[in-house]
């Protein structure tokens, strides 16, 4: 008790001053010196020049529109001779959106229909995709027939069937009989749109695997809040000839806004036709980091690609990038019928990011005043070893500390002397 009563009486009245001590040693003084410039040297060197603590930081605000464009053609058994342009591979046209169901062009045999459209969509932002493969199901009506034969689907006898079952990957509802697939093998029938779609081979080389040549034309406009400084992706310099001629090239043409969608690929360091068979996920990366102290002519995008959906080797379950759609129409003797697209492709996702700094009081008074508390670490630092550390730590410590008496209970212990 007598203890903490004499702590307590400590913590109340005593008071300590700093007391200045020079103490002439070689090792204390470059020690002193040498954590003295490292703190500088962090001060100026990371949070003003790198960092750039004397600058206010504003996050950047963008908007992005992208065109595709190229031709090609096919010639195969099934869709003839076909002639690709950017309304058959873009889904949907020219659009930030990635799903569609349409009551549109319709392909039955090797003709081509028009009824009346109807889109439903949506909306997938700063995203692009490019059908690259597809799996084609022409002429589908509803109605009974075989589904595709799989471990669930084979059967014996209509006993082997479940009627009214739809699993997660059946095309139709199981009618609950046992039916003939093809000369050798019998499958549970179901009530769907027939023929079923067979996609379990998918098309090698891919069938649009042209698209390596499509360029993509990206269009970004960009703003700073705080600065009210906004700018796009195609310069001042750049003018309508040099934009009809150019292609992105990291060192011949870094500015340039349209990028071949092979050389995308492989910058990310992949194989566009590897990918197109699949599809993919592939990132544009525009990077805007500008300093507003200098001229705006000074503030450019800079260029980055990554595959997005890199997959591991050993591990390659439910791979790429695909969906379907289907196209609708009504054959002479009114009947519906459709043909069903399961389409593959790379999704363009454009990710832009940034900051931009201007000078401004502010931070930089709150740097600098950090600044200086960081150099009293010097002093605590050599305090330590100086008075902890080194042989003469009991001589130095006797120097550093003085302790005093009250004045006033000196003065009462002299007169009652």
């Amino acid at each position: 008790m007598a203890g903490c009563c004499a702590v307590l009486a400590a913590f109340l009245f005593e008071y300590d001053t700093p007391r200045i001590v020079l103490i002439r040693s070689r090792k204390v003084g470059l020690m002193n010196r040498a954590v003295q410039l490292l703190i500088l040297a962090y001060v100026i060197g990371w949070v003003f020049v790198w960092e750039k603590g004397y600058q206010e930081m504003d996050s950047v605000v963008s908007s992005v529109t992208a065109k595709a464009k190229g031709v090609t053609t096919t010639n195969t058994s099934k869709l003839g001779f076909r002639i690709w342009d950017v309304a058959d591979y873009v889904i949907p046209a020219q659009r930030d959106l990635c799903f569609l169901r349409s009551h549109g062009l319709v392909l039955a045999g090797s003709e081509y229909h028009t009824p009346s459209v109807y889109w439903t969509l949506r909306r997938e932002e700063n995203s692009l995709f490019i059908m690259t493969n597809m799996i084609v199901t022409m002429n589908q009506t509803q109605g009974l027939c075989p589904e595709i034969p799989d471990k669930t689907t084979v059967c014996e006898s209509d006993a082997t069937c479940t009627a009214g079952s739809a699993g997660t990957h059946s095309n139709g509802v199981a009618t609950g009989r046992c039916v003939p697939f093809n000369e050798t093998m019998n499958t549970c029938e179901v009530a769907a749109w027939c023929p079923v779609e067979d996609d379990t081979q998918v098309p090698t080389p891919a069938f649009l695997k042209a698209a390596e040549n499509f360029t993509l034309l990206i269009k970004n406009n960009i703003w700073y809040p705080k600065f009210n400084f906004s700018k796009r992706n195609i310069l001042p310099n750049i003018t309508t000839t040099y934009l009809k001629t150019c292609i992105y090239d990291a060192k011949t043409d870094p500015f340039c806004p349209i990028f071949r969608l092979g050389k995308t690929v492989e910058n990310a360091g992949h194989s566009f036709q590897d990918m197109a068979v699949e599809g993919g996920i592939m990132g544009i990366q525009i990077k805007w980091n500008c300093n507003l102290d200098r001229a705006a002519s000074l503030c450019l995008p800079r260029y980055s690609f990554r595959r997005l959906d890199t997959r591991d080797v050993d591990h390659n379950v439910s791979p790429g990038y695909n969906f379907r759609f289907a196209k609708y129409y009504n054959d002479l003797t009114g009947t519906e019928r459709r043909t069903l697209i399961k389409a593959y492709g790379i999704r363009f996702d454009i990710i832009v990011f940034g900051k931009a700094g201007k000078f401004d009081i502010i931070p930089t008074m709150i740097n600098i005043g950090s600044g200086l508390a960081l150099l009293g670490v010097a002093t605590v630092l050599c305090d330590v070893i100086v008075l902890y550390c080194m042989k003469k730590r009991y001589y130095y410590r006797e120097k550093k500390y003085k302790y005093v008496e009250d004045y006033e209970q000196g003065l009462g212990n002299e007169t009652d002397q």
